[in-house]
Formats: structure tokens, sequence, C-alpha cells
């Protein structure tokens, strides 16, 4: 390449020294298999994709009430644990870092995944404009209930016992899914939390779970093992805020106290335009003085400028890692990436999972 970038150069995440600075994006595929356990393919998928600096696990579940779409793993059964433990030792072997992304969907659910067919639940009663994916279809989120103030240390229970299984099962550490428009960022956003209770009102009150949840998986599992992403303007999910950077500028505050190991920021409208709203993301580098994961719309060349900027540590890359299990070597030589196809990025088999073909098996395949 003949512009010079820091893409390639090594990073010191807590204990971790990362070769280079690719983060795999989580990617949600719904491939889990009986029980909610990652497949034998997911081991594959994610050996394939080692030689990124850190992979991020698809957003896996920290209970069944935490789950919102079919076929997404969980963390919270032996047999889940098990699993992921099969995964977490292909990418070991293959000289790469892996941590899980730890997740509670809140109202993006339906009944048909949840016990005995109980509502999902939510900061407040009000359903959520969307769709989940759910015996093989897309389907309306179901209605959802308030929590009840005595059910909320029970949800950070199950985050810190996530974390627990994911080092156990052989995780370098956790995500805390704080993002697009499920559980915490319900919390803490006004368009979805109309509590009046301690957790709904100011900035502050809204943003006690997201902060007591980190917390505790720091204390759980180590702060330098724990990172939290965040979307502090995305739509997703129907997820909306009268004022995301005094939320966000607060939150990061707090989650900077601390110390956790690195911030994951969604800079603009999920997997959509990066402009959608005003929001100073500059703000956020400068309050969190662990490490500063940029995501949404990443190219080399937006990612070399936002480097060389010193904008942003690591830089998160989502739909080219699905097609290309070795982005690095492609960005590094200049070599063309295969196309994905979107037909088979959720649910089905071994066909646009693991089958994507390495640099070098598409030019033993051209000769």
């Amino acid at each position: 390449m003949s512009t010079p970038t820091k893409l390639f150069d090594t990073y010191k995440l807590g204990p971790l020294t990362l070769p280079n600075r690719f983060v795999m994006a989580p990617l949600t595929r719904n491939r889990a298999v009986a029980g909610l356990v990652p497949s034998p393919l997911a081991t594959e998928y994610y050996g394939q994709r080692a030689s990124a600096g850190l992979l991020i696990s698809e957003a896996s579940q920290v209970s069944q009430q935490g789950q919102g779409y079919q076929d997404t793993p969980g963390i919270y059964s032996k047999e889940q644990v098990a699993g992921w433990r099969k995964v977490t030792d292909r990418v070991h072997e293959r000289g790469g870092r892996i941590f899980l992304q730890a997740w509670h969907v809140g109202r993006i659910s339906h009944i048909a995944l949840q016990e005995n067919g109980a509502a999902p639940v939510a900061p407040s009663a009000i359903r959520a404009k969307g769709k989940t994916y759910v015996n093989n279809g897309f389907a309306d989120v179901s209605e959802p209930r308030a929590l009840a103030l005595e059910e909320i240390p029970g949800i950070i229970e199950s985050f810190k016992r996530g974390a627990a299984n994911a080092i156990a099962a052989g995780f370098d550490g956790i995500e805390i899914h704080g993002a697009n428009g499920y559980l915490l960022d319900q919390f803490a956003r006004d368009g979805s939390n109309k509590r009046t209770d301690a957790y709904g009102g100011s900035i502050e009150n809204r943003a006690r779970l997201m902060l007591e949840i980190s917390k505790a998986v720091a204390a759980e599992i180590g702060a330098e093992r724990t990172g939290i992403r965040i979307s502090p303007v995305t739509p997703a999910n129907d997820a909306s805020d009268s004022n995301p950077q005094a939320l966000f500028d607060y939150i990061v505050d707090h989650l900077n106290a601390l110390k956790l190991v690195y911030i994951h920021v969604i800079e603009g409208a999920t997997g959509g335009p990066r402009d959608i709203a005003p929001f100073d993301y500059a703000s956020l580098r400068k309050r969190f003085k662990g490490a500063y994961i940029a995501n949404n719309g990443y190219d080399f060349e937006l990612a070399t400028k936002v480097l060389a900027a010193d904008a942003a540590d690591l830089i998160a890359f989502g739909k080219p890692f699905i097609s290309n299990p070795d982005l690095v070597e492609r960005l590094k030589t200049g070599a063309p990436l295969n196309p994905y196809d979107k037909n088979t990025f959720y649910g089905g088999g071994a066909k646009g999972y693991t089958d994507y073909p390495a640099l070098s098996e598409a030019l033993d395949a051209a000769q």
C-alpha cells in the first residue's frame, strides 16, 4: 500500500498485545444449534478470522429472557460454555484474541422466545416499532412489560454471571452490549424510558443500569478485560433520545472512572449513514482514557485517515469480515475483496458462513 497507515501497527489493549488495529465487529449470524450452543461451524468461522487484532463474538444472551431472535447463542448454560470453549480454543490455536459480546435484548423480542410465552421486558411498557426473526420468519416484536424495581438486581446478576461464564469458556474479555436499542440502551434513552423511579427521569437515573452492569462485570473479571459498545445516535430498533450528547458524555465520563479497557462506538446509524444526526464523537474520545474503537462504514481509506488523526485507536469492520476471512492480509496487499451475499447473513449452514475463500485459496482456484 502506498498510503502509510497505522492499521497494521500493534496495539496494547489491557493485558493483550494486538498485532494490528483491526477489530472484527460482533455479527449476528443466527446459526446456533440445539440449546442455543455455538455450532462446529462457528468454531471454523471464528478460527478463519483469527488474524484480526481482536475478534468480538456475535451477541450472546445472558439469559433466556435476554434472547430476541431465533438461533442466537447464549452464555448462561454449561452446554453453551462448552460450545464456546471450542471456539476460543480454535481462535487461540491460530494466534487470535476474542471477546464475547454479552447481550440482553429487552423489548426487541417475541413471546415465542420467552419462557412460557411471557412478555419481553423493558424499562417501560412501550412496544418498539420493529421486527425480529422468529419461527423462520420476520415478525413484529411483542408488547413488553416494564421491569419491576426488584427485578433489576437479577438483570445485573445475569450479566455478571455471563461474564464469569465467558472467562470460563476461554474468552479474553467481555464486551457489554449497550447499543442498538437493546435493553441497556432502552434504559439510557428517554424515547423508551418513561420510568419515575431511580432508573428513570434524569440522565443520571437513565444511565444507571448501564453503569451498574459495567461496574459489576469489571469487578467480576477485571476492568482490563471489560469493554462496552454504545451507539449514541442510531435509530436502530426504534431507539431515540432528546439530548444524546449530554447523555453519552455523562455515560463515558463514568465508564472512564471505571477504567474499562475500551468503548466501541457506532458512529451514526447502525449499518447506515454516518451523518444521520449531529454528534461530537471527539468529545467521547477526549473523556475516555482507554481505547476508542470506531465503528460504522469504515474502509481502508477512512480507517487510515481516522487513525492518522488520532481520532480512534482501533477500527471495527463488520460486513467485510463476513466475506473475507483474511481481510487483514487482503487490505495489506491491496488484493480485491470477496463480495458478500446478504441472503446468507442470517441463518443457514456453511454457505455464506465458512465457505468464503481466503486469498491463497482464490489464487489456487484461478490457476
